[in-house]
C-alpha cells in the first residue's frame, strides 16, 4: 500500500493532467491497491491460459484498471486526458515497481542498523 501510495503522489506531481484530492487520498489509496489486488492475479491467469506472451503485460494492464476504477468510484483521483492516461499508466506502474523493490531493503537496513547499535551498547 506504501509503495501505490508514493506512486500516486509521484503521478500527481509530475502530470499536469493528474490531481489526487487531498480529502478523499485515503479512499483512492483503498481504491486503487485493492482492485490492483484483486485485479491482477486474473489479469496474469487469463494471459497465461489465452496468450503467455501477454502475461508480462499483466501488471500494467492492472495498473490501467485499478486507475480507471478509482476515478470512477472516488473523488480523490483524476486523470484527464488520453495522453495522460496512458502516462498515468505507465509512471504509477514504474513507480509502485520501484517501490516495491526498493522499500523492502530500506526497511531492512534500517532495522539492520538499529539491531547493531543496540549490540555495540
Amino acid at each position: 500500500m506504501i509503495a501505490s501510495a508514493i506512486a500516486l503522489v509521484v503521478g500527481a506531481l509530475v502530470l499536469d493532467d493528474m490531481a489526487l484530492d487531498v480529502d478523499g487520498f485515503v479512499i483512492a489509496l483503498l481504491v486503487f491497491t485493492a482492485v490492483g489486488v484483486l485485479a491482477e492475479p486474473l489479469l496474469r491467469q487469463t494471459a497465461f491460459r489465452s496468450s503467455p506472451a501477454l502475461l508480462g503485460s499483466s501488471a500494467l494492464v492492472a495498473t490501467l484498471v485499478s486507475l480507471v476504477v478509482t476515478v470512477i468510484v472516488t473523488d480523490g483521483l483524476r486523470i484527464s486526458g488520453a495522453t495522460t492516461w496512458v502516462l498515468a499508466t505507465v509512471l504509477v506502474w514504474i513507480v509502485a515497481l520501484v517501490a516495491r523493490l526498493l522499500l523492502p531493503f530500506l526497511i531492512f537496513k534500517r532495522v539492520l542498523a538499529e539491531a547493531r547499535s543496540t549490540r555495540q551498547r
